[in-house]
């Protein structure tokens, strides 16, 4: 029986294992950037990390192998990657030995061209597949991550790997996915994290289509938009990320003047306090973003990953989950925080601003602006709301300086985010703390679906 421990990084919708190889070894797959959990979990069950397995080069987060590496583990990757570091390449069909377990490379192309699924050998009996971005739970990765060229091809590759590779392993065979629910990587699924080859059999209508062509249709027509990010992250996992270590930087304590002096100068100034906070009084033009766990998608989706980050927060704010959220897409020029937080910067006397909340229905003629993802606002809206994608709406943010809109969201804090973005142009935009449902009740109307 072969252990496996799940970790789940709530925010990006991932999750890494943990695999225990019986002898006092273990194998982690598709770490991220932070490996003190794995470190912390292998202590306390006595055992040594001496693999990092790696089944494709990700878009959405910063791989933790070499951080591993740095310890003793040897990394394995598919030899289609490229990568520079050094490493271990596998091939399809591939066998590796990893005492009583072997491990087998299943070249399954189609979230990214190099992708390898890895089934493990209990002897000769299949004892896992860990499947990457090949099959999730209800639905597969996404094939829209290279280029537009690539999609549909990759698509269909992923068809027939699926079809031909994956569909002919036995139904009790667990399967552990890589991508999940909440992952921007992922095309529409669950919320659960793992299941079985049966069970994607008999469900997963991906795996249903009668044919390639319309497995084609299926899986585009659930693609949404996704972070800029995604497209540098690739060639970042590919050279090597730089290694930190167990011990993440520091925040710079910075006082009014020298965080004045930095945003003119450039850097991103982000307030990370909760919204209502962030509504009662706050640097003009900061960025709302609240420090959550899908702090790290936003943030990765609105700011530029080359400008420094400075960051406003409350004192009991965690600092070290802010940098490490940072750090694990990438984000490596942070500048610092305002030393003493907004108290700081009032008995300075400088100037702030304050954003409006509501709980109660607007006046029917009030605008609103619904920033959502296109698949929450399909599901269901409110028949008079705007449209636009949070990811999107810097772009548009100057077409709606006059409307002084009510943004909303699902709860509140996407909205705040749209909202501070607003600000920037000049607005003054109101927040619906709330989703569609609370206000449709609230106009005594119902929510329509569609576009």
């Amino acid at each position: 029986m072969v252990e496996i421990t799940p970790f789940v990084d709530e925010g990006l919708g991932n999750s890494s294992y943990v695999v225990d190889l019986g002898d006092g070894r273990a194998l982690v797959v598709d770490p991220v950037r932070d490996v003190v959990p794995y470190l912390r979990f292998a202590e306390q069950q006595r055992l040594t990390i001496t693999y990092s397995l790696e089944t494709h080069l990700h878009a959405d987060f910063v791989s933790g192998s070499l951080e591993l590496a740095r310890l003793g583990a040897t990394i394995l990757a598919p030899r289609g990657g490229l990568a520079e570091f050094p490493h271990r390449p596998l091939d399809d069909e591939e066998e590796h030995d990893l005492g009583g377990l072997v491990l087998r490379g299943i070249g399954t192309p189609g979230h990214t061209p190099e992708h390898l699924s890895y089934l493990f050998l209990d002897g000769r009996n299949p004892a896992a597949l860990f499947s990457g971005g090949a099959l999730i739970v209800g639905s597969v990765a996404r094939t829209d991550l290279i280029s537009p060229e690539q999609t549909e091809p990759l698509a269909r590759a992923l068809f027939r790997a699926l079809r031909d590779r994956i569909l002919s392993l036995p139904d009790e065979v667990a399967v552990y996915p890589t991508h999940g629910a909440g992952s921007f990587c992922s095309a529409a699924g669950t919320g659960e994290r793992t299941t079985t080859i049966g069970r994607e059999r008999a469900s997963n209508r991906l795996l249903n289509a009668p044919d390639e062509d319309a497995f084609l249709r299926l899986l585009t027509a659930g693609l949404g938009s996704y972070p800029d990010y995604f497209l540098r992250m690739r060639e970042v996992n590919r050279r090597g990320p730089a290694v930190y270590g167990t011990d993440l930087p520091s925040l710079v304590q910075l006082t009014p003047a020298q965080l004045q002096a930095a945003v003119h100068a450039g850097t991103e100034l982000i307030d990370v306090r909760p919204i209502s906070h962030f509504a009662a009084g706050h640097i003009p033009g900061a960025l709302s973003i609240a420090l959550r766990p899908a702090f790290a998608a936003w943030l990765g989706w609105l700011v530029d990953t080359d400008r420094p980050l400075a960051f406003v927060a409350d004192v009991d704010q965690d600092r070290t989950d802010l940098v490490r959220q940072c750090l694990k897409i990438g984000y490596e020029h942070i500048a610092g925080e305002l030393a003493g937080g907004m108290e700081a910067w009032r008995a300075a006397g400088l100037p702030e601003q304050r954003t409006e909340l509501r709980t109660d229905a607007p006046e029917p003629e009030s605008r609103i602006l619904d920033v959502r993802q296109t698949s929450e606002y399909v599901a269901g809206h409110l028949p008079a709301a705007t449209h636009i994608e949070l990811g999107s709406l810097a772009e548009q943010a100057a077409t709606l300086t006059s409307a002084n809109p009510l943004v909303m969201c699902g709860h509140g804090e996407r909205a705040m985010t749209g909202a501070s973005l607003l600000e920037r142009n000049g607005s003054r935009p109101t927040v619906f703390l709330g989703g569609p449902a609370e206000m449709a009740r609230e106009r005594g109307e119902q929510l329509v679906g569609g576009t």
